[in-house]
């Protein structure tokens, strides 16, 4: 064992989880035209619906649905077009399965009306930096994932100067800790995300995935989102739709890491590769 996997609890309103001996797999519902990977496979609500349920076979513990992509250069769309788009698949994945569902977004309003639709925790990019954001979360009791990023989808890429970028990350979601508790957000409803290829270049990004372990220092669940990302493309000189292979390594380096949730595509993949690192860990110990 690489790291000491204390159990963490993870709750919000009336739901609790505890986390650590095992990852929990987060599967990506993609509800857009233009994302980086998927863009456009799963824009129909009921083709959106059919995944989701066939992630939640494959194994995954919870799913993330998005109506807006925040890839680097992404153009932004008005709230109006992503609820468009998200409550409909909100709904249907509520109306027939209990997982957990995330909304990925950095609204306020498209948070608040996804929770209504059957939403329970908040997936913000932009790590709860609208006040707004923050009163939604407080209000509704919601679990909150709270990613570092610097800028927007836009410019981000402009804004990967750190002067060390783990230490830089874990002061970074100190404050946020502080500002979410200051406001009502309780601890146990926090998870953190130091946001993979967001303002960050490739050493950063490859710093990062090593010294995943450090930010156990914060006492919250980690979540790596790294999955078919453009670090994996770079090193593996693979395609979106290649790099299933390199998200299965850095899945498995993250769990010997003690990252508590992998937020990925491709479920029954990753949920076999972790079965098999388990297995070597636990019971080739004995």
């Amino acid at each position: 064992m690489l790291v000491d996997r204390s159990l963490t609890r993870l709750a919000w309103g009336q739901r609790s989880l505890s986390l650590g001996e095992y990852p929990l797999l987060m599967g990506i519902v993609n509800v857009t035209p233009d994302s980086f990977s998927d863009g456009g496979q799963f824009f129909d609500p009921n083709r959106a619906v059919d995944h989701a349920l066939k992630l939640v076979d494959e194994g995954a513990n919870w799913l993330d649905v998005g109506g807006e992509s925040t890839r680097p250069g992404a153009t932004p769309v008005g709230d109006a077009e992503e609820l468009r788009r998200v409550l409909p698949v909100i709904e249907g994945i509520s109306a027939q399965t209990d997982t957990p569902i995330s909304i990925d977004t950095y609204k306020a309003s498209v948070a608040r009306e996804a929770i209504e639709a059957g939403a329970s925790i908040i997936n913000d990019v932009t790590g709860f930096r609208d006040p707004a954001m923050v009163e939604v979360a407080a209000a509704t009791k919601t679990a909150c994932i709270v990613m570092h990023m610097r800028g927007t989808p836009a410019d981000m890429m402009e804004q990967t100067e750190y002067t060390e970028v783990v230490a830089d990350l874990i002061e970074y979601f100190r404050e946020r800790l502080a500002r979410l508790s200051a406001a009502g957000v309780e601890l146990e409803r926090t998870i953190l995300d130091p946001g993979i290829g967001f303002a960050k270049r490739r050493l950063d990004n490859l710093r990062l995935l090593n010294r995943l372990h450090e930010f156990a220092s914060l006492g919250r669940p980690v979540l790596l989102g790294a999955s078919r990302k453009r670090i994996i493309g770079e090193i593996t000189g693979r395609g979106e739709a290649g790099r299933i292979h390199g998200t299965i390594a850095s899945s498995v380096l993250a769990y010997l890491k003690g990252v508590h949730i992998l937020r990925v595509h491709d479920v029954g993949a990753v949920a076999d590769a972790l079965k098999i690192a388990r297995a070597i860990e636990v019971e080739g110990a004995t």
